[in-house]
């Protein structure tokens, strides 16, 4: 199985993580930002990934650090269970209907990160979480993952229905991306033999 953990320790967060990429959707997830810790468990079920996450923040000064934080450590998770990635499918997409919304998320594990990013929310919170900090989270997971992330929704009324689309997405998209093709076991998912 591919497994990491890692702690990540700043004068503003303390964060500890454990990923298993072939999992069964288990998780224990927290963040101190609850509507955080629904959207993780959402992607652990959905992505079928087993997931740890337990971060202190200064969330007395804002909640900037522990979600940006927070995003960081699953790219390490996942950068580092992936290894050399020699077999994955490397790119995966998925598009998903949550009620009215729609939300297409398209991930490609290349090792070159970039990240576009459109969710279409409209208010300032969606239970605890301050929404714009979203965008800090997947910049962080792509920079550390190694990862191109386009998140987009396409329509949509509630804004609550729009991040929870955009992470469904996420997930199925992980799991396709890190799934591995027998056949391409031992090969690398480059014409360049280098990712």
């Amino acid at each position: 199985m591919r497994e990491a953990s890692l702690e990540r320790n700043t004068k503003e967060t303390q964060i500890t993580g454990r990923l298993a990429i072939e999992g069964t959707g288990s998780y224990q997830i927290s963040t101190g930002v609850r509507f955080l810790d629904h959207m993780l468990e959402l992607f652990s079920k959905h992505g079928g990934f087993d997931l740890e996450i337990n971060a202190r923040g200064d969330l007395d000064v804002d909640q900037h650090h522990t979600v940006e934080d927070t995003g960081i450590v699953l790219g390490d998770l996942f950068s580092k269970a992936l290894g050399d990635r020699r077999g994955i499918n490397r790119a995966g997409y998925f598009v998903q209907p949550m009620d009215e919304t729609l939300a297409v998320v398209a991930v490609d594990l290349g090792g070159r990160p970039a990240l576009v990013y459109d969710q279409q929310v409209s208010v300032v919170h969606v239970g605890d979480l301050q929404t714009e900090l979203l965008e800090d989270f997947f910049s962080g997971f792509v920079n550390h993952a190694g990862a191109n992330l386009h998140a987009k929704v396409l329509y949509g009324r509630s804004n609550h229905h729009k991040i929870e689309g955009i992470f469904k997405c996420f997930a199925r998209a992980m799991k396709y991306a890190c799934s591995t093709d027998e056949r391409l076991k031992d090969q690398l998912p480059s014409t360049k033999g280098l990712l």
